[in-house]
């Protein structure tokens, strides 16, 4: 275990088998960021890990008024904010599991249910899922290419990502995922220009 406080970023609101909503306090927007791997333990020793690619808060009807007010006072805004029940929601793909030890890269056997708790996961965590394998989770993030930014995602995991394998000892993770995308996308080539084109933002 490292040193690092184990915290709850929020809890499940619906879920299905290749991917999860999830809804938290405002207050507790700034722990988790796009791209993140996350992780929902379950039952014993079986829990899924997923990649935040979407966050966003839904307006109500005060939040139109207060938008669309004059000098609104500080107070005001922070009670708005940490106070009111109005969550952060955060859409997670789900890209693999741990059972019994074994980390796989293949969809969870059974998603998770409502009101679980989800967790950051920590550098030791994020350098253990993506060493596993071959990069299969790679291909959870391409198939839902309609339905994300995938460029982005890639390149914001693939950044934080590197910095956890840097610190576990493997520098030249990075190289072989880039590696990994070339290959995949090869006969994708407007798909992989988007990719690179976002990784080189970050490379």
């Amino acid at each position: 275990m490292s040193g690092h406080e184990i915290y709850e970023i929020g809890r499940l609101l619906r879920a299905g088998t290749a991917a999860c909503v999830v809804g938290c306090r405002v207050s507790q927007a700034g722990a988790p960021e796009f791209g993140s791997l996350v992780r929902i333990p379950l039952d014993g020793d079986y829990q899924i890990f997923g990649l935040i690619y979407d966050i966003h808060i839904d307006d109500d009807g005060l939040v139109r008024q207060l938008v669309t007010a004059e000098g609104i006072q500080p107070e005001v805004l922070e009670d708005n904010r940490v106070n009111r029940n109005v969550p952060v929601e955060f859409s997670v793909l789900h890209v693999g599991y741990q059972q019994a030890g074994r980390i796989s890269h293949l969809l969870p056997p059974r998603p998770p249910l409502s009101l679980d708790a989800i967790y950051p996961c920590e550098p030791r965590e994020l350098a253990a899922f993506t060493s596993a394998g071959r990069f299969g989770y790679f291909r959870h993030v391409l198939r839902a290419a309609a339905e994300m930014p995938v460029g982005e995602l890639l390149a914001a995991h693939i950044r934080q990502a590197q910095a956890a394998q840097a610190e576990a000892g493997r520098p030249d993770w990075r190289d072989r995922a880039v590696q990994e995308l070339i290959t995949l996308l090869r006969d994708d080539y407007p798909a992989l220009m988007g990719v690179l084109g976002a990784l080189s933002e970050v490379i």
